[in-house]
């Protein structure tokens, strides 16, 4: 599938196409007793969409906040908390600008404490907060971690400090002035360390051709505690369609050595964007679980055999992943995914190895 071809605007975020959704196959939830501590979600309520590469343009407003994303693990599966993730979402609109990330915290804070009153069912939202800031700062930015440590009510637990980088324009970085290399920048490390004496975590995310970065960047800071998201965020379209089997093979020879690195916890999940394994703006329903865990299965089973269950993690990555599949079906395909693992794998996989990793009560 070329990037001509594809009706699909991979790497850029739009809202879910809910009649879409209504379509897809309805399937059984698998293991609905299994516990599950969904490691990646965001909530937000933009106005206009915008895109990975920092662009916005004309969309319908995009709310996904508690009452949607409850109704979402109100589908079938024991969801029985979540950690919230960075995502630009309810910034401060004033003050120093190194300080205003501090706002998504407090706005995901006041969201867990909804929660935790009990009011809204028992799925623990925000039982931990993963927030942003500038760790190219170096010591700099302690002040920033302390203001976060302090908004987060006993929640934060790191920070999400993106490194993804293509030259290829279509594949949209990660930040609109990203430039290759951030990992292994004297500046961001000294802000890592720093980050690390607070006892806080590194949410690591780049896209494939960067995992040996986040190699280095481990081997570097043996003590620092890393999770990367979305599989090590192979790409699938841009310069990368159509070449599927070198794709894998990169990302596994680079993986093999990430996952010598016993610091670094692998999310699984995450890659509806950018793996760009199907064409969802081009069908007439979303894919089934058993669809979805075969353009899957070589990356997720890989991370469950390089890292073990107790180094790997599940997330839902929504409201991304909701471009292209129902929460239900999603983790259903996880579940799939993870069929060969025994019961105390499973059982880490989905909520153990998340409690201890992000240091979680629920």
């Amino acid at each position: 599938m070329s990037a001509t071809q594809s009706k699909t605007a991979f790497g850029r975020i739009f809202p879910p196409r809910e009649a879409w959704q209504a379509k897809a196959p309805v399937e059984p939830i698998i293991d609905p007793e299994l516990p599950i501590i969904d490691t990646h979600h965001h909530l937000w309520h933009r106005q206009g969409a915008t895109g990975a590469r920092g662009e916005s343009w004309e969309v319908p407003s995009f709310r996904y906040l508690l009452h949607e994303f409850l109704a979402d693990c109100a589908t079938g599966h024991n969801i029985i908390g979540s950690v919230f993730l960075q995502c630009h979402s309810m910034y401060r609109a004033a003050g120093p600008m190194p300080m205003r990330p501090v706002g998504e915290t407090e706005f995901a804070a006041g969201v867990a404490a909804m929660s935790d009153s009990g009011s809204y069912g028992g799925t623990r939202v925000g039982a931990g907060i993963v927030g942003y800031a500038d760790l190219t700062a170096g010591d700099w930015v302690t002040p920033v971690l302390e203001a976060h440590i302090r908004a987060g009510g006993g929640r934060f637990r790191g920070v999400r400090h993106s490194a993804g980088y293509d030259a290829d324009p279509v594949i949209g970085n990660s930040a609109p002035d990203m430039q290759p290399g951030l990992y292994l920048r004297a500046d961001f490390r000294a802000g890592l360390a720093r980050l690390s004496e607070l006892g806080l975590s590194l949410d690591a995310w780049g896209f494939h051709p960067q995992i040996p970065d986040m190699t280095d960047l481990a081997r570097a800071l043996p003590a620092t505690n890393i999770i990367v998201g979305h599989c090590g965020g192979p790409l699938g379209y841009g310069r990368y369609a159509g070449k599927s089997d070198a794709v894998f093979a990169d990302w596994k020879r680079s993986v093999i050595e990430l996952a010598k690195c016993q610091n670094v916890t692998m999310k699984l999940g995450g890659m509806m964007m950018r793996l760009a394994a199907y064409d969802y703006m081009g069908l007439d329903a979303p894919p089934s679980s058993e669809q979805l865990a075969e353009h899957w299965r070589p990356y997720v089973e890989t991370c469950i055999e390089l890292f073990g269950a107790d180094r790997c993690i599940a997330e839902s990555n929504f409201p991304v992943e909701k471009m292209g599949i129902g929460f239900a079906a999603l983790f259903n395909a996880l579940k799939r995914l993870a069929s060969g693992a025994s019961a105390d794998e499973k059982a880490a996989i989905f909520a153990g190895t998340a409690r201890r990793v992000y240091r979680l009560d629920c």
